[in-house]
């Protein structure tokens, strides 16, 4: 790649390195400079630009991001759409994320131009969480380098997420003369708590007396299931304490005691049958009778992820393992929480209420070809997309436009005052987009050439915390649909009239516009009269193949 100050007259093709602003002209850093951007910048006087070129080569930062990203990605982990070289991965479900650390290494290091970042082995994620990123740091990587990542990750990639299963599991608690039964109740609602929160169910409890006897007894009685919990009355100081004792009378193997985690040290690690791992059992530390994190969380999460820690998998916990509180915690459990990163929610609103007015007697949504609806073209495009989900919005024959799109997975709204324009389509469908959702993306229902990749890009390049609150498709320097925005801007869009839309919307909030390059034309194409239908039925033209 070649970086530096390059002469307007070879500045064509371009990627503008910085942004630059003169007057009404606002051109952003990344720009591929275009003959008629060249035209404009030497109108206004400019000679050079400090621009990157890329030779043969090299690869542009969005393929060689989404090369890198999808040879890391493993068994439940979704990949995002590129944007300035950015590639985000997220959990597909609720699990532990696994990465061989080693292989991630060897892949920062074939060079600075290409970087990988992720969460800590073994975390606990939930859906739609962020696990790592992939980032290109200039323009282009050199193809070699991604060839050799994709090498080194063939077959097997780094990155996977281990699904939480759904556990049985029993409770056995001691106690001592004296104790309330509101101290044992409270532990099994704690303990029901942290089972549901993995997707499990305690489906068996029961109490005895602190004495190996009697609970090696009730270790016999216990029903089959996938892990067996005791709560002592009196914490474990010993192999040979009660509840150690108890479990091998019962026929088990004390596998460890101890580990290096703060809250948690006096946890028993053990197993009932005649195979190893067969039925594991946990002797649980005085701290798990509390919600708050501690070492028996770490270890209830494994066995969940179907990947039971071994005596030296719980050794090895100690870096990182103190988890008390202390002064200097800059967020401790007792305050507020930051939000953990995950990938944007986001509406897919597709506008299909119009009168078709330019089309004569003819519906344009209900028109047939190739067997299809073309409303449902650009249904079907939203549903394949990254949206969380789809609201249609019905209006002019709303009947039969539900009916073309029967058994799609859709929420339909009908707009009763559609005469009025697009505005009211648009009301309508906001006032149902789900509390949840970070952001709508405006479809028309008359643009059926728009692919689902589109509104994917527009939800990658979507970040109201770096400026990117309203993100439109660009192709040519044209300007087209769908539209991003976020939820910031439902109030004002709401408030619009006629049929217009929101587009008037983007000269007042041109700080928070981002503008997303894609190739693809359809995002300029409509279907809004007879000639255009026509066009659009016809088969292509084999002459003008290739």
């Amino acid at each position: 790649m070649q970086f530096g100050s390059v002469p307007l007259s070879d500045a064509e093709g371009a990627i503008l390195a910085h942004s630059l602003r003169r007057g009404a002209v606002a051109f952003k850093k990344g720009r591929r400079l275009s003959a008629a951007d060249v035209a404009t910048l030497r109108g206004l006087g400019i000679e050079t630009v400090i621009a990157a070129r890329l030779s043969a080569d090299d690869l542009g930062e969005d393929e060689a991001a989404s090369r890198v990203a999808t040879a890391v990605a493993g068994e439940g982990v979704t990949v995002a759409a590129a944007f300035t070289g950015r590639v985000n991965l997220f959990a597909a479900g609720r699990g532990l994320l696994r990465l061989d650390a080693a292989r991630l290494d060897t892949i920062n290091l074939i060079d600075e131009s290409v970087t990988v970042a992720t969460l800590p082995d073994l975390s606990p994620v939930e859906p739609g969480q962020m696990l790592a990123t992939v980032k290109i740091i200039p323009f282009a990587a050199p193809a070699r380098c991604v060839e050799e990542a994709e090498a080194i990750l063939a077959g097997s990639p780094p990155l996977r997420v281990a699904a939480f299963r759904p556990l049985t599991v029993g409770l056995i608690q001691t106690r001592l003369p004296g104790v309330k039964d509101s101290v044992l109740d409270k532990t099994v609602g704690v303990t029901r708590d942290r089972i549901e929160a993995l997707g499990g169910r305690l489906v068996h409890e029961a109490r005895c007396g602190h004495d190996e006897t009697d609970l090696a007894g009730r270790i016999d009685e216990a029903p089959p299931v996938d892990l067996l919990l005791i709560a002592g009355a009196s914490a474990i100081t010993d192999r040979r304490d009660v509840l150690p004792a108890a479990i091998e009378r019962a026929g088990g193997t004390v596998e460890h005691f101890g580990m290096p985690v703060d809250p948690g040290n006096l946890l028993l690690l053990a197993r009932l049958g005649a195979r190893a791992g067969e039925r594991p059992v946990l002797g649980l530390p005085g701290c798990a009778r509390s919600p708050k994190l501690n070492g028996f969380d770490w270890v209830l999460q494994r066995i969940a992820a179907g990947l039971p820690p071994s005596r030296a998998d719980v050794m090895r916990m100690g870096v990182g393992g103190l988890l008390a509180e202390i002064p200097s915690r800059p967020l401790p459990r007792s305050g507020a929480v930051a939000e953990t990163p995950r990938a944007p929610r986001v509406t897919a609103l597709v506008l299909a209420a119009g009168r078709s007015s330019r089309m004569g007697d003819t519906n344009k949504l209900l028109a047939d070809v190739g067997g299809t609806p073309l409303v449902a073209r650009a249904v079907d495009a939203a549903l394949a997309s990254q949206a969380a989900s789809v609201i249609v919005v019905t209006g002019h024959q709303g009947e039969r436009v539900a009916a073309a799109l029967s058994g799609k997975p859709v929420t339909f709204v009908h707009n009763p005052a559609f005469a009025e324009g697009l505005s009211g389509s648009l009301r309508a469908g906001l006032a149902a987009v789900p509390s949840e959702s970070d952001a709508v993306v405006v479809c028309l229902g008359d643009m059926p050439r728009v692919a689902a990749g589109v509104i994917d890009r527009l939800v990658a390049a979507y970040s109201p915390a770096e400026g990117r609150a309203i993100c439109i498709p660009t192709t040519h320097g044209k300007q087209g649909n769908p539209v991003l925005w976020d939820r910031a801007f439902f109030t004002e869009m709401a408030a619009l009239t006629g049929d217009s839309g929101a587009k008037r919307l983007l000269g007042l909030h041109a700080d928070r516009v981002c503008e997303v390059p894609v190739d693809d034309a359809g995002i300029l194409y409509d279907v809004d009269t007879p000639e255009l239908l026509a066009q659009f039925r016809a088969p292509p033209d084999p002459a003008s193949a290739g």
